[in-house]
């Protein structure tokens, strides 16, 4: 519709419409459809194109992710839960090395005892220091722990992994997110302005005769619709770009699009059995479940070894210095004098110390009972973890599939649709065709490019979570997918 042509219906509806209501509404119509199409489409289109003003080049997904893991709370918890338990597998591995304490004692004595014939009184202060030292030869629950703590820190491993896979699968998400939002607002855009270019048309044909006033109803039936539908995908976008704002820590993100054609690269295993196969070695819930059997199988020889005795090197070394002083009876004199008692003792005993349990009121067979049924337990949870990450690796690759094959339907069904609407177009031109048929001809190729460009997406974050679901996914399989962005 032309600029002269629109604002001729905006001062006189009349012309184009018989009734006084009908004018008013498509009046009403014509100024929420100037209002949008001045606001809104301007900015839309720029985050379609990938850029958006004052805002910068677009930043493609390898850049987002490398913000995100400095700013995600989640990854920045899993990773400081890792590094604590480096230091907690420090402390169980000091149960082997030897300890050593000092202590040191000082203290003061005074002795008064007048009714004696030789010391009446004494005073003496005395520094007793000790130097104590033990070196474990044999404890078996000692190496039990020293072992659990380096399986409890590949346990902090896998979640680690496990955070950072879901990191960079949320990233992702949001990322494809904003661009499928980006394109579906641009495809409701580009169809309001073809059903606008088709009312008037219809307005046209109305006002010479040669069209009845049903295709221009219908045609400002489909501007309405096309109008609420603008305004929600408009909400939609805006929504989607908060969300990846939230998870990589910026303001104003402008995600690359994709380069087209986009040519996906090939599938790697190729086998549903090859994915299967590498999930259960590398899938860090597998294996974490399985760390968890193992370690519940040492905490049974841990229980165990409550009956074993244990042997230990001991040493102590001992100074006590004494500086005093004491009054001695002279019966020859019929008096008294100060005699001085200063000196300095040591004492050494270096041993093997042999403790053996003897009864411990059936604690230990207990305890071992215990262990047993928790290695049962741990078993089950480790067929759990194969089974639903086989389960979900299975279904993940077959998903995968039938995204190529909808991805290839679909740029079929756009070049079809295409054809189809331009010979409908024909058709209407000519007189054969109403102009129902040209709407739904119209409405049939946007939402074949909407559903093509969603597809695509989803096929890209398919490949992600299938390598997520395999336990494989990492930083590169991201930077793999730069080729394929624009930014």
């Amino acid at each position: 519709m032309s600029h002269q042509h629109f604002m001729r219906l905006l001062v006189n509806p009349r012309a184009a419409w018989p009734s006084t209501g009908e004018a008013r509404s498509w009046a009403a119509a014509a100024v929420v459809g100037a209002v949008l199409g001045l606001a809104m489409p301007a900015q839309a289109q720029a985050q379609s194109q990938g850029s958006m003003p004052g805002q910068g080049t677009a930043q493609s997904l390898p850049v987002l992710l490398e913000a995100a893991r400095g700013h995600d709370a989640a990854y920045l918890a899993a990773r400081a839960q890792f590094e604590s338990a480096r230091f907690r597998a420090e402390q169980a591995r000091a149960l082997r090395r030897p300890s050593v304490s000092a202590d040191s004692t000082l203290g003061r004595s005074e002795n008064s005892t007048p009714f004696s014939t030789s010391v009446t009184g004494s005073t003496s202060d005395t520094t007793t220091t000790n130097l104590n030292a033990s070196q474990p030869l044999f404890n078996r629950a000692n190496d039990m722990a020293m072992a659990q703590a380096t399986k409890a820190l590949d346990v902090a491993r896998a979640d680690l992994d496990t955070a950072e896979q879901d990191l960079i699968i949320r990233v992702a998400q949001a990322y494809f997110d904003v661009l499928g939002s980006r394109d579906a607002l641009a495809t409701v855009q580009a169809s309001k302005a073809a059903i606008t270019e088709q009312l008037a048309s219809a307005k046209r044909n109305f006002e010479v005769g040669t069209a009845t006033i049903t295709d221009a109803r219908e045609a400002q039936a489909r501007f309405d619709l096309v109008i609420a539908q603008e305004l929600a995908a408009g909400n939609d976008l805006r929504n989607k770009q908060l969300v990846l704002e939230q998870v990589v820590g910026r303001l104003q993100v402008q995600p690359a699009a994709l380069r087209l054609p986009l040519v996906l690269p090939a599938l790697m295993p190729q086998t549903a059995d090859e994915w299967v196969e590498q999930a259960l070695k590398g899938h860090p819930q597998a294996r974490k479940a399985r760390l968890g059997m193992e370690i519940a199988q040492l905490e049974v020889s841990r229980a165990r070894a409550g009956h074993l005795p244990t042997v230990a090197l001991t040493g102590r070394y001992t100074q006590q210095r004494v500086d005093g002083s004491a009054t001695v009876r002279n019966a020859a004199a019929a008096g008294s004098f100060q005699v001085g008692q200063t000196g300095t003792s040591t004492n050494s005993v270096v041993g093997v110390t042999l403790t053996v349990p003897l009864y411990t009121g059936n604690s230990v067979d207990n305890r071992v009972s215990e262990t047993l049924k928790l290695e049962e337990k741990s078993r089950h949870d480790l067929d759990t973890a194969r089974r639903t990450v086989e389960l979900a690796t299975r279904q993940t690759f077959m998903g995968l599939q039938s995204l190529a094959a909808q991805v290839k339907a679909l740029e079929a069904a756009e070049a079809s649709s295409q054809l189809a609407l331009e010979s409908t177009q024909l058709g209407y031109k000519v007189g054969v065709r109403v102009n129902l048929d040209v709407l739904n001809a119209q409405s049939l190729l946007f939402q074949t490019r909407r559903d093509l460009a969603k597809a695509r997406y989803d096929s890209i974050l398919g490949s992600l979570r299938l390598r997520q679901a395999s336990g494989v996914l990492g930083t590169a399989d991201v930077q793999a997918l730069a080729p394929l962005l624009g930014g």
